[in-house]
């Protein structure tokens, strides 16, 4: 067959946060959230395929003194340079239109100073705009264009050692058809009611504290952020261990989002916070700490020593160090147990992630292997079922999400797109007593069913006229920020 993209679009819709969100020295309330429509040609007929993610590029980018619109900026220009290029791609597969895509942003890239991270983010939104026209022209689920390999994974052209393999080898024969939903507990987030003032309490009814997410979805898996302060960590984590106590049984992990020096250092403050007995509830339900050294430190040869002469270190993941298509197996090489997955860093290289987590479990049943699920700021009605797709293909039984948590449900949406979503996605959402859908946690699992069993698109069931929304053309950011 012959994969081809005939046109790209982009239309935007601002959605406004139901608390703050920070970045950095920058307070948003709101956030633009993008939809990418690609038309396939050739074999694709004329498909359209939809994609979807909030706008927060300074995740992508934490150099310091770089603003959320210079940040902004930057991602919308990586954005429209993946779609240029996509027009020009012909290929057999859609895993080599991806590849071919994805090589061609390299190039251009080299030239500029975007970072990996950044600039295969535009890639990703073609990928999965592409993987979508493919699934809804075959009338496919997405689990089975994976695993029956109708997208022409190749493996091997990622990681050498699963050459000869296909994702079918190493993947659950069935997708996951519920999961866990892992709460992050901000820093700043509050534990109870205590912890809110009159200015900050919302009345949209929907939970706003830690206990209020326990007691109202009943969450036991829980991310928690680290700040880098060994003793504002220590008190922190004590308070938590003190607010879960009840729970008979829960799960954490830790994220240090970059917070800590080099290795040496993080080690370091690594013995001296798990020194402070009231944290010890937590560190017995620790599953793994996440992205603790910058990306530019993370992956270096002074940090694979210290790792390999540390040998009782907690286990420990990449997510921002995740940035070339490889970045995993030299991860791996360094003494880290794995790496995250977010669509946001490509599907095909997630895919490939998990395949070779697998491969090595297999080959060192002994050892620790870890893919996890992650991404904080996901929403409906496209991003969060994409998402949750892939999810659910590599078999996660709990992921990290927390969109739900900074918006009102699914209010900001046309109405009639709000119905259409409780319609399609009635398992996944559930109609608030306001009216509007919001993410249906029970007993912390929501179910997945009509993501997995999708055939009319790429978990997104839905049939979305993105039109309603603003030309990207037409746009422009005027956030409600300090």
């Amino acid at each position: 067959m012959t994969i081809s993209v005939r046109s790209v679009d982009q239309y935007v819709l601002d959605m406004e946060l139901r608390m703050p969100f920070h970045f950095g020295n920058t307070t948003l309330t709101e956030l633009p959230h993008l939809f990418v429509r690609i038309e396939g040609g050739d074999d694709l007929d004329g498909q359209e395929g939809i994609a979807a993610e909030g706008l927060s590029p300074l995740w992508f980018l934490k150099e310091p003194g770089v603003t959320f619109a210079d940040g902004l900026d930057q991602m919308l220009e990586v954005i429209d340079k993946a779609a240029a290029n996509a027009a020009e791609i012909e290929a057999d597969t859609v895993f080599d239109f991806w590849l071919a895509l994805y090589e061609r942003q390299c190039e251009w890239a080299t030239m500029t100073d975007h970072p990996p991270l950044l600039w295969s983010f535009g890639v990703s939104l073609v990928e999965r705009a592409v993987i979508d026209a493919f699934c809804r022209e075959r009338e496919t689920t997405f689990h089975q264009a994976v695993c029956e390999n109708a997208l022409g994974i190749k493996l091997g052209e990622i990681y050498s050692a699963l050459t000869g393999t296909e994702p079918a080898d190493h993947l659950p024969d069935e997708p996951q058809r519920t999961t866990a939903i892992r709460h992050t507990v901000g820093f700043t987030d509050p534990l109870t009611e205590a912890d809110l003032d009159a200015e900050s309490r919302l009345d949209d009814g929907l939970p706003q504290t830690l206990r209020q997410y326990i007691e109202q979805q009943g969450v036991s898996y829980f991310k928690i952020k680290l700040g880098g302060d060994v003793e504002r960590d220590a008190d922190r984590l004590t308070r938590l261990a003190d607010e879960l106590e009840e729970l008979e049984e829960y799960a954490v992990t830790l994220d240090a989002n970059e917070q800590y020096g080099d290795a040496d250092s993080f080690r370091t403050d690594w013995e001296r916070l798990t020194d402070e007995p009231g944290i010890d509830p937590l560190l017995e339900r620790l599953r793994y700490i996440e992205q603790p050294l910058a990306r530019g430190d993370a992956l270096t040869d002074a940090t694979r020593e210290t790792l390999a002469e540390w040998d009782d270190r907690p286990p420990m993941i990449i997510d921002e160090s995740d940035g070339e298509l490889r970045s995993l197996g030299r991860a791996l090489e360094c003494g880290y147990v794995g790496t995250s997955h977010k669509n946001c860093k490509g599907v095909f290289k997630g895919l490939a992630n998990a395949c070779l987590i697998e491969h090595r479990r297999r080959e060192d049943p002994d050892g620790e292997y870890v893919i996890s699920g992650e991404d904080l700021s996901t929403v409906g009605p496209v991003s969060l079922p994409q998402d949750l797709a892939v999810m659910a293909t590599m078999g996660k039984r709990h992921v990290e999400r927390n969109g739900h948590h900074y918006f009102c449900g699914m209010a900001m949406l046309p109405t009639d797109l709000q119905d259409d979503l409780l319609a399609t996605h009635g398992d996944l959402y559930r109609e608030h007593d306001q009216g509007f859908p919001t993410l249906d946690i029970d007993d912390g699992q929501t179910e997945l069913e009509s993501v997995v069993d999708a055939s009319f698109g790429y978990g997104a069931a839905l049939n979305l006229d993105i039109e309603q929304f603003t030309p990207r053309v037409e746009w422009e950011f005027s956030p409600s920020s300090d």
